[in-house]
């Protein structure tokens, strides 16, 4: 993220002020969650801060900016350009795409038809994640992904809020673009939330590099299948797989030849072990790399660096 330019255009006067005056790190600004009646809440380099209305930064709710319900409903219109109903579809998943990559996370009451979700109503929460792009940030992981044969099967392992997305993100321009010591390869991204490339209208916001293809805003078993079907990826990217299609699809791009580059949420290799479906992935051994992620004070820390038997590699 540029500057609060970019962020302020999402929020209604009576919020835009507050924010527009609060000293706000944007390289390192995380989250903006309204909830209706509740204190205005910055999540900011890894810690927390409520919002005055005078832009101040408090430790305690006491004195902070309380939402309103009416704040939230024109902040999700003004998102929604005042035509929600062109948004069902994501709506449906509690969420919204913004331009830059940006994410709105949305909460209320769900209506159902049959067993599914068709919409939110009624919105009580919403969460502003904000998209980081750091050039280089997967410098000193990148060499460790590679050896004579070329890329390895690589997963990223991390808690919430570590720089699983950023890192991946960087880490699939390089892999594109090449470099002095590896050429670079034709990539395909599902990107089912629009947070890897951020794009608008079909077009990456931020840059993933130039053989790169995306299948933007689709499932990502899906999504796989296409891209192994209509652009035939060298190496397939994906964030947070973790549903059986998921596993099935990656199966297939492993037999089509594709070599893998995905995220999953978790906290180490024995917790990913410990998950049915994961688990198998993992004593299978169809990754070759294991890239894990800590906060250790800041996001993007990484832990470790494993070889497909667990062995540490840096």
């Amino acid at each position: 993220m540029k500057d609060k330019s970019e962020i302020l255009c999402f929020f209604p006067r009576s919020l835009r002020e507050p924010l527009e005056k609060a000293e706000l790190d944007c390289g390192k600004l995380q989250e903006i969650r309204l909830r209706t009646e509740k204190p205005l809440l910055i999540c900011q380099g890894g810690w927390e801060a409520f919002l005055s209305g005078k832009g101040e930064l408090l430790q305690e709710p006491k004195d902070a900016y309380r939402v309103s319900g009416r704040e939230l409903r024109e902040t999700l219109e003004l998102v929604g350009k005042y035509s929600l109903y062109a948004y069902e579809d994501e709506l449906r998943q509690g969420y919204l795409s913004l331009r830059g990559g940006h994410r709105l996370g949305v909460a209320g009451k769900v209506v159902l038809d049959g067993d599914k979700v068709k919409s939110i109503r009624s919105v009580s929460s919403l969460n502003l994640r904000l998209s980081h792009e750091v050039l280089g940030c997967g410098d000193k992981v990148l060499p460790h992904l590679y050896d004579t044969e070329g890329f390895r099967h690589t997963l990223i392992i991390s808690p919430p809020r570590c720089g699983k997305t950023t890192l991946l993100r960087d880490l699939i321009r390089q892999i594109s673009d090449g470099g002095e010591e590896h050429p670079g390869c034709t990539v395909g991204v599902v990107d089912e939330r629009s947070e890897i490339c951020g794009c608008y209208q079909g077009i990456p916001a931020n840059d993933v590099g130039i053989r790169t293809d995306v299948m933007d805003a689709c499932p990502k078993a899906e999504g796989m299948m296409m891209l192994i079907r209509s652009m035939a990826p060298e190496v397939l990217a994906v964030d947070e797989i973790g549903r059986e299609e998921d596993i099935r699809a990656m199966e297939t791009a492993l037999f089509c030849g594709c070599r893998l580059l995905a995220t999953v949420h978790g906290s180490s290799l024995e917790d990913i072990r410990s998950k049915p479906l994961l688990g198998r992935l993992v004593e299978e051994r169809m990754f070759e790399r294991y890239v894990i992620l800590d906060f250790g004070g800041r996001a993007g820390r990484i832990r470790q660096i494993l070889d497909e038997r667990g062995r540490s590699l840096c």
